[in-house]
């Protein structure tokens, strides 16, 4: 895994949107990519590299934990906490939380996009997708969404031809939008590094493995 996502040349890239543009989505505006080096690769990629993760702020922690205790029925404050743990880089928590509050707001394509995400940032690739997939039957043009499909059977399958699908869909879905063109560029550099790969044809995904993808 970590000589692919190397040969790839593009994992800086593609793993500071993953933690940017994501998350992002819950304050309800995208967060400029995160710059793009190894050190925004989740462990085991490309590279050790230096971690990046936020320092968590147990005040705010605390604080927000007493309003879920508080009003059981708030998806808010659940879906906080999974943003807190994830910047974190303490994704047992955010998946716990982000689990959570999708039983809540189980229609919140968001959150279940960040679920999807926490799972792959923790080595569950498979879990990963699922989550994903089933955030498309929210919202079939969910393009951050597709973003991340693609950047999991990259990296966290080695199913390049399945990976170029999905950032060709989202690319459709708005070249212009930062999706697309976050799609395009990882396109481009995909076909670069791996001239065989022909996004839509069929070809074979690889075999599962840890990410570190």
């Amino acid at each position: 895994m970590k000589s692919d996502a190397v040969a790839f040349g593009i994992a800086g890239i593609l793993f500071g949107l993953i933690a940017g543009w994501i998350i992002g989505s819950q304050q309800g505006a995208a967060r400029p990519p995160a710059a793009a080096t190894a050190a925004n690769a989740p462990q085991g990629a490309a590279g050790s590299g230096t971690s990046r993760a936020a320092v968590l702020d147990e005040t705010q922690v605390n604080a927000l934990k007493a309003v879920a205790e508080r009003e059981a029925s708030n998806a808010t404050p659940r879906v906080q906490l999974g943003n807190l743990y994830f910047e974190a880089e303490r994704y047992d928590e955010a998946i716990k939380w982000y689990g959570d509050a999708i039983k809540l707001s189980p229609k919140d394509v968001n959150v279940s996009t960040d679920l999807g995400v926490s799972y792959y940032y923790s080595n569950q690739p498979d879990k990963a997708l699922e989550q994903l997939d089933h955030s498309l039957t929210l919202d079939p043009k969910h393009g951050k969404t597709l973003l991340n499909i693609g950047i999991v059977k990259a990296f966290g399958k080695h199913d390049h031809h399945g990976s170029g699908r999905s950032w060709q869909e989202v690319i459709k879905l708005g070249a212009d939008s930062a999706e697309g063109l976050a799609a395009k560029r990882a396109l481009d550099s995909l076909q670069s590094a791996h001239p065989a790969v022909t996004p839509g044809s069929p070809g074979t995904q690889g075999a599962a493995r840890k990410p570190g993808a």
